[in-house]
């Protein structure tokens, strides 16, 4: 999706004069995704098309053949897609209530009235309320920034988070990544004489909501053209409206960091408007400017300074961040965000270091128990699967639950149970309408929210089996897209080509993630000058078009044995190897097999 924008956007103007530098080349680790020996599916040879693209955009031939198969030609979308520039970005002046937000907002920072940021304990919530109070106390507001937590009432602006809020005497209440549910609530906040801006990006209820101003791109109303921003990206826009009402020059553009995480983290499209601002954001990020970010990035063996991606963040940083907050506790996070002392933020990433390390065993512990009662029970062959144990850490569902997806490709609810109640999270494979389904299931709940690509839910004790058998009912009757017989690729890598040119070039197409995925490469009929099992995994040295390639696969150390000598069709991601420096360049794995 391309947005379309003035060269200097209203309210975004600021933003958009001095553009953020590209971040430099990165190394990133992640799950490899699907591995293993089996047929490859071979697109084919670069076609003349390919070949005039690559020419008209300056392009290797295997990048621009991936762009000629993605439907792209060599015009000015395809020119902004590879230099995504916060210039570009959407005109925000059709969004609904921006205005009235940015007004009220203004007129409770100059007469110095108490105003209380609210943010979800996720990371779209807490880098949201991050940005909207750092930037607010900048522009000398009184801010008091809380977030929810599992412990007091979940999800969004419960009773219990609303009386906190209340304790704190504000006269606006402004809401980061949650509140589009929350009627009852802001109800009562209204009626105890609280102004209530809501900012969100979750799916809209049909009934009004009781605020003084909506920002939601979901909202029916709604003229603002690109749907896909996060709460973090929406928090960024308000106050861009916010300082031109307040006349002041302050810059934003430090906050793109914060901005950069929270999309990643919440999934949303790397699209669009979320392009732009993922890509200066992860400049921002390569400066190590934000203290915490900084020790948070050294514990994760991530060095800023090389450039990090939007791999990086979703594997390295966010975790990290959201762990706190998946234990019961995610002012740690906040803290860490809004940290200018390098001394303390050491302190604070180390405190969410540890709760990342207590979340990872309990995620694991959890993980081969449903593994063991899917196998047991026969889950697996059911067309959608529903784990619930006693015990099973609430904070912990979502993580165990996108596994279950991971592994058996099918929409998944992982509920831990309280006694008689539980809570759960919903994941999918691409394509799965989990919010569609969740609502064929809604007498067998006390309630589910969320978006078709992740949801929760809240579940009686006594009602699992029944959600159970309307949860497999439901996907019997949606048809997901088939699972891939074979490994593909997007292009073959073409032997004109200088691999660390091609490398140079996939660096063009990041950010890469939801609704922008990687690009994968087929190396076709490459020699094994070596195999080597590395400690389980798989280490290949590759000759091909006269050329060396190493290659790197997770747990595929097995085959190296099966692989020596011979030739190999390889598919995976191509990148320069920030290890050995240079012209080197490295293949990550996805599929491998012996060429026929």
């Amino acid at each position: 999706m391309t947005s379309t924008a003035t060269p200097a956007v209203d309210g975004w103007k600021e933003l958009a004069e001095r553009e953020t530098p590209t971040p430099a080349s990165h190394g990133a680790q992640g799950d490899a995704g699907a591995l293993g020996e089996g047929r490859i599916a071979d697109p084919g040879e670069a076609s003349a098309d390919a070949l005039a693209m690559a020419r008209a955009l300056g392009l290797s031939i295997t990048v621009a053949d991936i762009l000629y198969r993605a439907g792209r030609a060599p015009d000015e979308a395809t020119r902004r897609f590879l230099d995504p520039r916060l210039s570009h970005l959407t005109s925000p002046d059709a969004m609904a209530d921006r205005e009235a937000s940015a007004e009220r907002i203004a007129r409770a920072v100059r007469a110095g009235e108490r105003i209380v940021v609210f943010g979800d304990y996720d990371c779209d919530g807490v880098t949201s309320t991050a940005i909207m109070t750092g930037a607010l106390r900048a522009l000398s507001g009184q801010v008091t920034p809380l977030l929810a937590t599992r412990a007091e009432g979940s999800y969004g602006l419960s009773a219990p988070a609303l009386a906190r809020v209340r304790r704190a005497s504000p006269t606006l209440l402004i809401t980061c990544d949650c509140g589009s549910s929350d009627h009852e609530r802001l109800a009562a906040a209204r009626a105890a004489g609280i102004d209530c801006v809501v900012i969100d990006h979750h799916l809209v209820p049909e009934e009004p909501l009781p605020a003084l101003a909506f920002l939601n791109p979901h909202r029916a109303d709604c003229g603002f053209p690109y749907k896909g921003l996060a709460s973090c990206g929406l928090a960024l826009s308000v106050l861009a409206a916010v300082r031109k009402k307040l006349g002041s020059s302050l810059d934003l553009r430090p906050y793109l960091d914060l901005v950069a995480i929270g999309t990643v983290a919440d999934v949303a499209p790397l699209t669009g408007d979320n392009r732009a601002l993922v890509r200066a954001g992860l400049g921002v990020l390569q400066t190590g400017a934000r203290p915490g970010l900084r020790a948070l990035a050294a514990l994760a063996n991530l060095d800023l300074g090389r450039g990090a991606s939007a791999e990086d963040i979703a594997f390295r940083i966010a975790p990290r961040l959201n762990a706190p907050g998946r234990l019961g506790d995610p002012d740690v996070s906040l803290s860490l965000l809004l940290e200018r002392d390098s001394v303390t933020a050491s302190a604070l990433a180390a405190t969410v270091e540890q709760a990342q390390m207590k979340r990872r065993a309990i995620q694991d512990e959890m993980l081969a128990s449903a593994f063991a009662e899917i196998e047991r029970a026969g889950f697996d062959r059911d067309p959608a699967i529903v784990i619930a144990r006693q015990g099973f850490h609430p904070g912990v569902v979502g993580i165990v639950a996108g596994r279950i997806t991971a592994r058996y490709g099918k929409p998944t609810i992982v509920i831990g149970l309280e006694g008689e109640k539980g809570r759960g999270s919903v994941r999918g494979p691409a394509g799965a309408r989990l919010h569609d389904a969740l609502g064929r299931c809604r007498a067998e709940l006390v309630g589910f929210g969320g978006h078709q690509a992740a949801a929760g839910v809240e579940v009686r004790a006594d009602r699992v089996e029944a959600l159970r058998a309307a949860w497999c009912d439901a996907f019997r009757e949606q048809d997901l897209p088939p699972a891939a017989a074979e490994a593909t690729a997007h292009a073959r890598l073409d032997d004109r080509d200088d691999p660390a040119v091609v490398a140079r070039d996939l660096e063009r197409l990041e950010p890469c993630g939801e609704g922008n995925r990687p690009a994968h490469v087929l190396v076709p009929g490459a020699a094994v000058r070596s195999a080597r099992n590395l400690k389980g995994h798989l280490k290949l040295e590759l000759s091909f078009a006269r050329r060396e390639i190493a290659c790197f696969g997770f747990e595929l150390g097995a085959l190296a044995p099966r692989l020596a000598g011979g030739r190999v069709d390889v598919v995976g991601r191509l990148r320069r190897d920030a290890w050995r420096g240079g012209d080197a360049v490295e293949i990550r794995i996805e599929h491998v097999a012996a060429s026929h």
